[in-house]
């Protein structure tokens, strides 16, 4: 049994590492409640430009988007990974790059060559690790986003996209479910579809002023563009979140070992005063 002092030395260690959790758990609950309000407000616009896409691309206008074309045959395939700079989240990223990992070895499988670009520090470093082809990334985005730091990240794909160089692109985050729940997800982003868009009820067309290039073309950057703010925001919601909830349970978990050592301290505490009144009697006894 480990000695009084050392016991000591180790329930002060845990208690100092239990204020440290506790401290990390209330600024994560505070950052929550803000990252929630960002992500609830990018919400109702992101679902109503998508609305409009949807519609937009049962249409028939004059003049045919890209983004709105299928390509026949896809041979490359783009992915944009939303990820976290910071960690001490629980299983947040590694569930999110889990799921990326799978589907770029089932589009390997495919003969499908792929091309990241990596959104947060935790996603940059995995995919630099595994070997993947990162064209582009951005780290450092703090615990507000904002889209005029995105949009050079995510432009290189696009580019990409117009140009040939890929024929899909698909975005991976984590979806804020709730508190206790977070999902992570892979959505398609280019070719719009109105099939994964959701099919309006009804379809029409559209009268443009002054013509329709400029209409679609400022229409479908502003779309691209809000989701992926909306999937940046809803990752940030996810990670405060995911944090709050570790850091109550490392909180938890360190109040239990420290009630443990208490106790083995108290036990060997005991054994000791034991041993020295026995010594005391015995030595008595002797000298009677």
């Amino acid at each position: 049994m480990a000695g009084s002092k050392e016991i000591r030395t180790k329930i002060k260690s845990v208690e100092n590492t239990r204020k440290i959790t506790k401290a990390m758990e209330m600024v994560a609950a505070s950052k929550m409640r803000k990252a929630q309000d960002r992500m609830r407000a990018s919400r109702p616009y992101a679902e109503k430009i998508r609305n409009v896409a949807a519609h937009l691309s049962f249409a028939n206008p004059e003049y045919k988007h890209p983004y709105l074309i299928k390509r026949d045959v896809v041979k490359n395939v783009g992915l944009i990974v939303v990820s976290s700079d910071k960690g001490l989240c629980g299983g947040l990223n590694t569930n999110m790059l889990r799921l990326s990992v799978n589907q770029m070895k089932n589009w390997e499988t495919e003969g499908k060559a792929i091309a990241v670009s990596a959104i947060g520090n935790k996603g940059f470093s995995f995919m630099n690790r595994v070997g993947a082809d990162v064209k582009s990334h951005i780290t450092g985005l703090g615990d507000v986003p904002h889209l005029e730091t995105l949009i050079g990240t995510i432009k290189v794909m696009l580019d990409a996209y117009e140009s040939g160089e890929i024929d899909q692109l698909f975005i991976s985050y984590t979806k804020f479910i709730n508190t206790m729940k977070q999902e992570p997800v892979i959505e398609q982003l280019l070719p719009l579809s109105g099939e994964k868009l959701g099919s309006p009820t009804g379809h029409w067309d559209y009268i443009y002023e002054p013509e329709a290039k400029p209409v679609v073309d400022q229409l479908m950057m502003r779309y691209v563009e809000s989701l992926v703010y909306n999937a940046v925001a809803e990752n940030m919601a996810s990670e405060q979140s995911s944090r709050m909830v570790a850091m109550k349970s490392a909180s938890d978990n360190a109040k239990q070992v420290i009630g443990d050592l208490k106790l083995v301290y108290n036990k060997a505490r005991q054994a000791a005063i034991t041993k020295e009144i026995s010594e005391i009697v015995g030595g008595a006894a002797a000298v009677a």
